[in-house]
């Protein structure tokens, strides 16, 4: 039996940066300083008009074959985790497999998943070798909510981000990811929301579950979000631990999606955990969405805070409602990355 394992991540970000200070001089009269202590957040990258998703992807995917030495003919398959795909159709998937020059007996598929996302990549990725489908799995995230986002909402310009991550899977013959567990509320769909682009007649689409106060495509009501997670997710790290040998006194870091600095104190207070071990990384990236669990791992890696065969959590959740986990040890390899920063 072979498992998979979590190898070298490519983190890349858009060239503009855009800081509290930027806003603040846009926007006099936001309160970037009270923003700012609920979000934890100071600075977002943003894609220009014509950069999309796929060639954020590209640029990681590229800068991990790059800086790893990987031969593009070693690939097997390809996911791309995305909800700002370049078409309706075709795949974006078969689009970078095009352009990363992928074997054409490369599987390639896209999945619409938002901050859940890079687990269900993970478990796919697991699936995929342990049925010995493919050895070396290429699993990308990316995201760019910006487009998404009127220039005058508040809300939601302040939080998110747009990047990209490129991660290495490969079939090991030790297990490294255990006790994978989804959970899935529909009735949460009205909560965050793009509810145009589709092929649902807009007249009959789902609408915001409250009054909507920006011009944005993209809808958020954040204070249901934030009782949904609260909730959903202390009982999710209890079915995932419970798949397996661990306790969670026993698990050495629980790494979760970076949604806001308020949501993340919250679920370490309902955890009931040390802020040691539930680190807040997003200050200087904002919420990337499906990206923000790669960028963490990575942070982990170059701070040296992780562990060799220690247990760790890895949680997403958000939007759809969509939440999933499961358990990452890794071996001593996993812990080791050449980057010295991840801001550009």
């Amino acid at each position: 039996m072979k498992y998979a394992s979590i190898g070298p991540i490519a983190v890349v970000f858009p060239e503009r940066a855009e800081t509290n200070e930027d806003l603040q001089a846009e926007f006099p009269n936001w309160d970037l300083s009270l923003i700012f202590e609920k979000t934890g957040i100071n600075q977002r990258f943003i894609a220009e008009d014509e950069q999309c998703a796929s060639d954020l992807g590209v640029q990681a995917a590229e800068k991990l074959l790059s800086d790893q030495n990987i031969d593009p003919e070693s690939i097997d398959f390809l996911l791309f985790c995305t909800q700002t795909p370049d078409y309706p159709l075709p795949t974006t998937a078969c689009l970078i497999q095009e352009r990363l020059k992928l074997p054409t007996h490369c599987g390639a598929l896209d999945f619409n998943l938002g901050c859940s996302g890079y687990v269900y990549g993970l478990s796919l990725a697991e699936g995929l070798i342990q049925s010995e489908a493919a050895k070396r799995v290429l699993l990308i995230t990316a995201e760019t909510y910006s487009k998404y986002i009127d220039p005058d909402d508040r809300s939601l310009r302040t939080i998110f981000g747009d990047a990209a991550a490129a991660t290495l899977i490969e079939a090991s013959d030790t297990p490294h990811l255990s006790g994978f567990r989804f959970g899935t509320d529909g009735s949460g769909a009205d909560t965050l929301i793009v509810g145009d682009g589709g092929a649902r007649n807009s007249e009959n689409a789902i609408k915001p579950r409250h009054r909507k106060r920006w011009a944005s495509r993209l809808y958020m009501d954040g204070p249901s979000l934030m009782s949904f997670t609260v909730n959903a997710i202390p009982q999710l790290a209890q079915d995932i631990l419970a798949k397996t040998p661990y306790s969670l006194d026993e698990v050495h870091l629980v790494l979760l999606h970076q949604a806001t600095r308020k949501m993340l104190e919250q679920l370490r207070d309902r955890l009931q955990l040390e802020e040691s071990r539930l680190p807040i990384v997003l200050e200087h990236y904002g919420n990337t969405v499906s990206c923000t669990l790669p960028i963490l791992i990575e942070e982990m890696r170059i701070r040296g805070q992780l562990r060799p065969n220690r247990p760790n959590l890895l949680i997403g959740f958000g939007v759809g409602w969509s939440w999933a986990g499961c358990v990452w040890t890794p071996h001593e390899s996993d812990c080791i990355t050449q980057a010295k920063t991840l801001v550009p």
